[in-house]
C-alpha cells in the first residue's frame, strides 16, 4: 500500500491550541505514523497528535477538537486492526503515558488507561493476585480493550474484561472529566463499557483482582472432528472443569486439525472421560505467570517471520451455542488454508453468556455461545490478495449473521448506519441517545464508521 499522503504543512501548529502538560506535535513523522496501526489495512493522516500526561490533558483537547471542529481518536497502543484508533485531518489522543499503575489494595488496583494488561498482570502477581480475565496478547492497553469488552480463555468463568471494572474515570465528548461506576453516573458507565469510545474516552480504571493461583496444569488436546472438538469444549465449560478454555482450528497439510487447551488452575486434576486423540495429548505443569505468557512465543515466531509487521484482516465473531458446529463448518468451507496464512488460525470456543453483564457486549441470545475469529496474517504489506480477503469478511458476516451470530466489533469490516443499528437491535435508540448527551459534537471516535 502506498504511504498515506499529508494533507497539510508538516509541523504548522493548530490555531489556538491550549496549553498541555503532555506534548502536542504536528510534525510529518508523528503523524504518519498515528496514520497507521496494527492492522496496517487503513491510513488516516490527522492533524496533530497530543501525548496526553492527564486527564486534563485529554479534556482540554477534547474540548479544543470540539470547538474547530475536528474529529477526535483515542490511540493506546494502536492494536485496532481497522482503523479505528485514527481520525482523518482531526486529533489523535495518544494516551500511552496514562500508565500510572496504584497500590494494588485487598481485591482492586486503580491503573492509567494506557498501561497494558501486562503492566497490571505484573502488579498484580506482586501480591499474589491478577486480573480475572486477561487477553491472549498482554500489550494491549487497558483503556482499548475495556472500550471494545476485552474476551479472553478465562471469560467462561468471569466474562469480559469489562465484567470486572469497579469504577472509570472518563472524559466525555463535551470535555468533561467524569467518574463513573455501577452506583455513580451508571448509565455513562455503561456507555463507555464496550461503547467502543462513542461516549467518552477512558482516562483510568480500577480493576476487579482474584487470587493468582501458583502453579497450573496445561493440557493440549487433538481432536478428529469439529462436532467432537465442540462437545467437548462445552462439556468443559457446562461442568466448570476448565479455568482457562481455548480452542483453535489450523491447517496442516491442507486438512483442519482441531485442538484445545485447557487450563487448572492448582495442582490440577484428570480429564480422564473426554474424546481427545488421548496418544496425541500433552500435559505440563507450569508456574501461572509461564501460562499466562504463553501467547509470546507465538508472537515471537511471528515477529522473527515478518508476519507481525503485515496487514491483520481479522474478523473476529459470536455463534449461538445451538448452531455454532454448523455455522463454523460454513466458515470453514468458505475459507483456505491460504486465506489464513502460514501461522494463520482460528479460533473456536464455548463461553457461558450468564458471566457476561456488560449491556453493549452484543451476544446470541443463548446460554452458550461460541466465540468464532479468523486469525490470519499476510505475507507482505504489498499482499494483492487483501481488497479479496475484506470482501470475504462481509460476506462470512452475512453468513453468520444469517445464523444468529454477531459481530465483535475489533474486526476489519467497515459498517454503516444500517449494520450498526442491525447490530445493537432494540438497544440502537439507546446507543444513540447516550452518544447524543455525552458527545453532542459527535467527534469522537471516527474510525467507527463506515468509510474507515
Amino acid at each position: 500500500m502506498d504511504p498515506p499522503t499529508l494533507s497539510h504543512d508538516a509541523g504548522a501548529m493548530p490555531p489556538h491550541a491550549p496549553s498541555f502538560d503532555g506534548d502536542l506535535l504536528t510534525d510529518a513523522e508523528t503523524r504518519r505514523a498515528a496514520a497507521d496501526d496494527f492492522g496496517h489495512l487503513v491510513r488516516r493522516v490527522p492533524r496533530a497528535v497530543l501525548r496526553a500526561r492527564s486527564a486534563q490533558d485529554v479534556a482540554a483537547a477534547v474540548r479544543w477538537a470540539a470547538g474547530n471542529g475536528w474529529p477526535v481518536a483515542a490511540r493506546g497502543q494502536g492494536h485496532s486492526v481497522y482503523g479505528r484508533s485514527q481520525a482523518e485531518d482531526g486529533l489523535v489522543i495518544d494516551t500511552s503515558g496514562l500508565a500510572g499503575i496504584g497500590r494494588v489494595g485487598g481485591d482492586r488496583v486503580s491503573v492509567g488507561a494506557g498501561a497494558t494488561w501486562r503492566e497490571v498482570r505484573n502488579a498484580a502477581l506482586g501480591a499474589g493476585l491478577t486480573p480475572p480475565v486477561l487477553t491472549n496478547y498482554l500489550d494491549q492497553s487497558v483503556g482499548g480493550t475495556l472500550s471494545v469488552g476485552g474476551i479472553g480463555g478465562t471469560s467462561h468463568r468471569y466474562g469480559m474484561q469489562s465484567d470486572n471494572v469497579l469504577e472509570l474515570e472518563v472524559v466525555t465528548g463535551d470535555g468533561s472529566v467524569r467518574t463513573c461506576s455501577p452506583t455513580a453516573h451508571a448509565d455513562l458507565f455503561d456507555a463507555v463499557r464496550a461503547g467502543l469510545g462513542r461516549c467518552g474516552i477512558v482516562t483510568r480504571a480500577t480493576l476487579a483482582l482474584v487470587p493468582a493461583p501458583e502453579r497450573v496444569r496445561r493440557y493440549t488436546l487433538r481432536y478428529p472432528d469439529l462436532a467432537t472438538f465442540a462437545g467437548d469444549q462445552e462439556l468443559l465449560v457446562r461442568e466448570r472443569r476448565a479455568d482457562h478454555l481455548q480452542g483453535t482450528v489450523r491447517a496442516e497439510g491442507g486438512v483442519w486439525r482441531h485442538q484445545v487447551e485447557v487450563v487448572v488452575f492448582g495442582d490440577g486434576t484428570d480429564l480422564p472421560d473426554l474424546r481427545d486423540c488421548g496418544a496425541d495429548r500433552q500435559v505440563e505443569e507450569l508456574t501461572y505467570r509461564e501460562h499466562a505468557d504463553a501467547f509470546d512465543r507465538f508472537t515471537a515466531l511471528l515477529r522473527s517471520t515478518g508476519e507481525w509487521s503485515n496487514p491483520h484482516p481479522w474478523w473476529l465473531t459470536f455463534l449461538p451455542g445451538s448452531t455454532a458446529v454448523a455455522t463454523a463448518r460454513g466458515v470453514l468451507d468458505l475459507v483456505t488454508p491460504e486465506d489464513l496464512g502460514e501461522h494463520g488460525l482460528v479460533t473456536f470456543y464455548p463461553v457461558a453468556t450468564a458471566a457476561m453483564a456488560t449491556p453493549l457486549v452484543r451476544l446470541p441470545d443463548e446460554p452458550i455461545v461460541y466465540v468464532c475469529n479468523l486469525i490470519r496474517f499476510t505475507s507482505s504489506r504489498d499482499d494483492q490478495r487483501l481488497p479479496g480477503m475484506l470482501a470475504q469478511n462481509r460476506t462470512l458476516y452475512d453468513h453468520v449473521r444469517a445464523s444468529g451470530g454477531v459481530l465483535y466489533p475489533v474486526s476489519a469490516l467497515p459498517f454503516d448506519e444500517r449494520d450498526w443499528a442491525a447490530h445493537f437491535g432494540p438497544s440502537w435508540p439507546a446507543v444513540r441517545r447516550a452518544r447524543q448527551r455525552y458527545d453532542p459534537a459527535g467527534v469522537l471516535t471516527p474510525g467507527y464508521t463506515s468509510d474507515s
